[in-house]
């Protein structure tokens, strides 16, 4: 007696999603779903690392008033600033290489979360409730936009060098109200331009992970995605700071 295989018969395999992400898709969709749920495993664990760091640089406020007010505190404070963006260096010439990769990623999220973790640890929690959450919502809307439009065919790698040119010009911004602080109005301003350019990057690096990253990129691919996350919050604590 025949048996007649069902479409999501699990002994053929055809449960496996098989939706395209764009038209005119020439790869295998149950890789490339298989390279997205990779991705997004790896970035909801650096988040979640980052949460559990920050939680407890807030909770014990030793640690706060350690790096606020001695020299000791303060220079180390300086080192981990630092810290993310020399162990990002390896970390991307090395991001292919199993498990170096894993040990490196997360060295870069644990600096990269005390930075945030002090960030949050002088403000205010209704503020840093209220940046998480609208944090929160714009990701999963942007995302879901991102995988709706590149279904219809929209494209958004000509984005690349906007953003760039937008992210040369965030960092010239930072580094005059450094040397030559400009008050409030200017902080508010700066926090609105993070959030919005790094909306923007959500968007592009979504985008390329639909469509462009290999399969073997998945270290960087969430590297990207975590970095637009985490810019985009303190982006909008910035802000909201300043409009207190």
């Amino acid at each position: 007696m025949c048996r007649r295989q069902g479409k999501n018969d699990v002994e053929t395999g055809n449960n496996v999603v098989n939706t395209e992400l764009y038209p005119m898709m020439l790869e295998s969709p149950q890789m490339r779903w298989a390279f997205i749920r990779k991705v997004y495993s790896i970035l909801a664990f650096q988040l979640l690392l980052t949460a559990a760091v920050a939680f407890v640089i807030v909770l014990v406020r030793p640690i706060s008033v350690f790096f606020a007010t001695t020299t000791t505190g303060l220079v180390l404070y300086f080192v981990l600033l630092l810290s993310p963006f020399i162990v990002l260096w390896p970390l991307f010439y090395y991001h292919k290489m199993h498990p170096l990769n894993f040990f490196l990623l997360a060295l870069f999220t644990i600096t990269l979360s005390f930075g945030v973790g002090l960030s949050c640890a002088f403000t205010k929690g209704s503020i840093v409730l209220e940046a998480a959450i609208l944090t929160t919502v714009v990701v999963v809307s942007l995302t879901l936009y991102t995988f709706w439009a590149a279904r219809r065919g929209q494209d958004f790698n000509f984005l690349g060098p906007f953003w760039f040119a937008s992210l040369l010009m965030l960092l010239v911004f930072a580094l005059i109200q450094i040397f030559f602080p400009l008050g409030k109005l200017s902080q508010m301003i700066y926090g609105g331009l993070v959030a919005i350019v790094f909306c923007g990057y959500i968007i592009y690096d979504t985008d390329n992970l639909i469509k462009r990253h290999s399969y073997d990129e998945y270290i960087w691919a969430s590297v990207s995605l975590y970095l637009d996350i985490i810019n985009l919050f303190l982006g909008l604590l910035d802000l909201f700071t300043a409009a207190d």
